[in-house]
């Protein structure tokens, strides 16, 4: 930790005492004035609820008092809530000062998780949507009726929700869509003398939110998508609800900020630095809204921002297969920052092709995308599915980018677009963004892989975050990807469930593609910590005559050590050992895996708990058994060991 960093916190220790004594706190928000508020990031909302059929029985849910949080299905929430109960645990948070609240004490607030998540009121957006769609007036006391109840059970600054400024940043966000949605200054909610009380109190609780952020944005070590997501809470707040002076400040330190540092956390070729592609669509979606909401205030970014969100928007095509797949490189939790489509089929990553297809005159991106799905539709109206529709597809699949090496990541292939698409994505990327790389997991040199659009090879997801430590350590550490584990150690060394303390560096020495075959070489250092070092080096050859993918691990060491190669297969692949070799089978689809080398020895994990082995997490906080190839074996100094995937038939 630098001198700079620990200053830092211990300021910040000191500012978080003295406002725990009442002092430096907003008790009372400057009056607001009511002729100033922010333009809506688009004139016009739809006008028939064709294609957005989900929201009106997803609104109506709600008022049941029935709602999805990660695991829980319909959970039986009660209309409004109980805003400070785990609805998982039924543990009650209580109402102490919120930033000196311990939130990762599960015994005192539950799993914040699943705390925090409804107190995000993405469902305030959903009833504003059906009100707009039916115009019935139940919709719209319902709106009413949850944010008072906020109010009133989570009084600023106390409890579980005034802890985190990404937190607040994010409800902010969704009040501001919500707002606009409800017509703004000039919605019904506001007729009357009680109409007048509910809007300033609602102003009242938006000054404290937009100053909690400014004064306690994430930095250093934990600078990450936390920073640019409160960054963008300020930025779209500040611009819907300019009534206040204080809002200069923010929106010129947001707007400044923000752009720094979506420029800093994805690189120059599109790769959110997080190592995690659930974190590219949620980081992309920030800067979509920000930019949108922006352009509509007459506050644009940059070209050079914009183009970093298409050179993000092109790394999601990269990876993504014919059938729409994307692999669940790094940690995911299953969040969107505005849930604008409540179909259960709806893909984050389609949306935003859809949309980018639209922003960026791309006709990949409208092949890939499928349709002008819901979300778009909210984000950019009729003229925008106009648009989508004028945009003319490429004649040809094979334009889009496959090789991004300042992110690290590389997509060996064949016949893509087509019912006969090999898609490989390789990963030699480092291990996660700043010194705790938080959402990161070990898995330098894995691959997955995807044969017409039918997933073989996968990544295992993530599972677990706050909880459930033994299971979060499994889904990120190099057994749980397609590599090679030394002597049952990590590439990386965990430090605690955000945080590893040696980071392994991957580098890539080769990549070649041609009509004939695609080549990559790499390596990383993670285990020369070992007291024998280890270094490890992995060629992957994707041969497209013979539709055979060789993998050559090199072992650099002097002594004796354990290895274990690891495949991870998808849920419906049926594997079996055939004759010292593994025979794998989809619908329509079969491969041969074979090792060269009579030491090891292969076998089938599905679903082992002891130590934790044979799964896959599709959904935070869930899990269901798989099949895991594992090869072990002893290797004495310096080794090459060869695995062969042949593709029989598909």
């Amino acid at each position: 930790m630098s001198f700079s960093e620990l200053a830092f916190r211990v300021c910040r220790a000191l500012r978080s005492r003295i406002e725990s004594q009442g002092l430096g706190l907003i008790r009372s928000p400057p009056a607001p004035d009511y002729r100033r508020f922010g333009a809506p990031w688009r004139s016009g909302w739809p006008a028939q609820e064709d294609g957005l059929e989900a929201v009106v029985p997803a609104a109506d849910a709600i008022l049941d008092g029935l709602l999805d949080v990660f695991a829980m299905r319909a959970a039986k929430l009660g209309f409004p809530p109980r805003w400070n109960r785990d609805p998982r645990t039924g543990v009650e948070a209580p109402l102490s000062f919120g930033v000196t609240l311990n939130y990762r004490d599960d015994a005192l607030v539950g799993d914040i998780k699943y705390l925090w998540e409804p107190a995000r009121h993405l469902q305030l957006v959903t009833l504003a949507q059906a009100w707009q769609l039916r115009g019935d007036a139940r919709y719209l006391n319902a709106c009413k009726t949850l944010l008072e109840s906020w109010w009133e059970q989570c009084p600023y600054p106390l409890g579980p929700h005034w802890t985190s400024a990404l937190e607040l940043a994010i409800r902010l966000v969704n009040w501001a869509i919500a707002w606009q949605l409800l017509n703004g200054g000039q919605s019904p909610l506001f007729e009357g003398t009680n109409g007048r009380l509910f809007q300033r109190r609602w102003l009242d609780s938006i000054y404290q939110h937009c100053h909690f952020i400014s004064q306690h944005l994430s930095r250093y070590s934990s600078a990450n998508n936390h920073l640019l997501g409160e960054l963008m809470g300020l930025f779209i707040g500040s611009l819907t609800w300019p009534c206040w002076p204080a809002h200069l400040k923010w929106l010129t330190q947001a707007r400044t900020e923000f752009e720094r540092q979506a420029l800093t956390q994805n690189t120059p070729d599109g790769v959110n630095r997080e190592q995690a592609v659930y974190y590219q669509h949620e980081v992309a979606d920030m800067m979509l809204l920000c930019a949108l909401v922006g352009r509509a205030n007459h506050i644009d970014f940059s070209a050079t921002f914009w183009e970093r969100l298409e050179r993000m928007l092109e790394f999601i095509d990269g990876v993504m297969d014919c059938k729409g797949h994307v692999p669940m490189i790094g940690d995911a939790d299953d969040a969107v920052i505005v849930r604008f489509d409540p179909a259960k089929e709806f893909c984050p990553y389609r949306s935003l092709l859809a949309t980018g297809a639209v922003l960026f005159g791309r006709g990949d991106f409208k092949t890939k995308s499928g349709a002008f799905d819901a979300k778009s539709r909210w984000l950019l109206g009729e003229e925008g599915a106009a648009r989508f529709a004028a945009v003319d597809k490429p004649a040809s699949s094979l334009s889009f980018r496959r090789a991004f090496p300042n992110g690290g990541y590389y997509i060996l292939g064949d016949a893509f677009g087509t019912e006969r698409e090999i898609r490989l994505v390789a990963d030699v990327a480092p291990l996660g963004y700043l010194s705790i790389a938080a959402h990161g997991h070990a898995d330098a040199l894995a691959f997955t892989l995807a044969l017409g659009g039918k997933e073989i090879l996968i990544d295992s997801g993530t599972y677990a975050y706050h909880t459930q430590r033994k299971w979060r350590n499994y889904f990120r550490g190099t057994s749980a990807h397609n590599t090679l584990r030394v002597d049952g150690e990590n590439q990386s060394v965990i430090g605690g469930n955000f945080m590893w303390l040696r980071h392994a560096k991957a580098v890539c020495e080769v990549w070649e593609s041609g009509a004939e075959q695609d080549r990559l070489v790499g390596w990383h250092d993670g285990y020369m910590r070992l007291d024998d070092p280890v270094r490890h080096r992995r060629e992957i050859v994707l041969n497209k005559k013979r539709n055979v993918v060789q993998i050559m691990d090199m072992l650099e060491c002097s002594s004796r050590h354990i290895i274990e190669l690891y495949w991870h297969c998808h849920e419906e692949v049926a594997a079996t050992i055939v004759d010292g070799a593994i025979e794998m089978r989809r619908t329509g689809v079969s491969l041969a895996l074979a090792m060269m080398d009579s030491r090891f020895i292969p076998r089938l994990a599905h679903g082992e708990e002891s130590e934790p082995l044979g799964w896959v997490s599709r959904r935070f906080d869930e899990k269901s058994a798989t099949t895991t190839i594992v090869w072990s074996g002893e290797i004495k100094g310096n080794a090459t060991l060869c695995t062969e995937i042949t593709v029989l038939q598909w």
